[in-house]
């Protein structure tokens, strides 16, 4: 199982220490021997490693990963270069070029969001292969409530977007008036139609960006 090793470790180390997280770990590593488990256990922490949290500007929230051979690689809705784009992302996408004209890419490889301060977290970190949603309950959200509850104490502004009903029940933890939430539909081809598309969550989060003094990110992914 991989390691944070960066300046989440610090505020995140007393989880480490409770007793959910020795059983969480065990059961991890449980699956990860006898199971087909994604993202690789390298991976798990990726979120983290690939922003730290001085860095964090935006927090996407997801729900677990993608439960296909090749798909996740620790990043919420992201997938590795030589992956086909899956049908969430190609909504997000699409209202990334309806919202900032940003070219449609060809791959769904998201690192150049997260070493921006896009933080892609999945509520739940691992999943077992073509089993959507099978290590919910083993102690992850826990974990990952955590680490949301410090990215809600932080004094500077942060933009939340929560995409789904879900990623939307984090909202109750995120109560400092300097942060900023943006709420809409998941994109999933499911429910994107129902407020998704038009809800704007990247020019909103780079004009917020703006307003408080900071460099707004670069959406635009660029083809390999």
């Amino acid at each position: 199982m991989g390691a944070i090793t960066n300046d989440w470790l610090e505020p995140l180390s007393a989880e480490f220490k409770k007793p959910y997280y020795k059983k969480l770990y065990d059961t991890v590593k449980s699956e990860y021997e006898s199971r087909q488990i994604f993202p690789a256990s390298e991976d798990i922490f990726n979120a983290f490693e690939f922003t730290p949290l001085s860095e964090v500007k935006a927090v996407i929230l997801g729900q677990d990963p993608y439960h296909n051979v090749g798909q996740a690689h620790g990043l919420c809705f992201s997938v590795k270069p030589d992956v086909e784009v899956p049908p969430s992302l190609v909504n997000i996408y699409r209202e990334l070029h309806a919202d900032l004209g940003c070219d449609i890419p060809n791959n769904g490889y998201l690192v150049k969001w997260a070493k921006q301060g896009v933080m892609l977290l999945n509520t739940v970190l691992t999943v077992r292969a073509h089993a959507a949603n099978s290590h919910r309950g083993i102690g992850w959200e826990e974990f990952t409530d955590a680490a949301i509850k410090v990215l809600n104490q932080q004094d500077r502004p942060i933009v939340f977007i929560l995409w789904g009903r879900p990623a939307q029940t984090k909202k109750a933890m995120l109560n400092n008036p300097k942060h900023l939430i943006l709420e809409a539909p998941h994109p999933s081809p499911l429910s994107a139609r129902r407020g998704f598309f038009g809800s704007k969550p990247f020019s909103k989060t780079n004009d917020f960006l703006k307003a408080n003094g900071l460099t707004p990110i670069d959406w635009q992914i660029e083809n390999v």
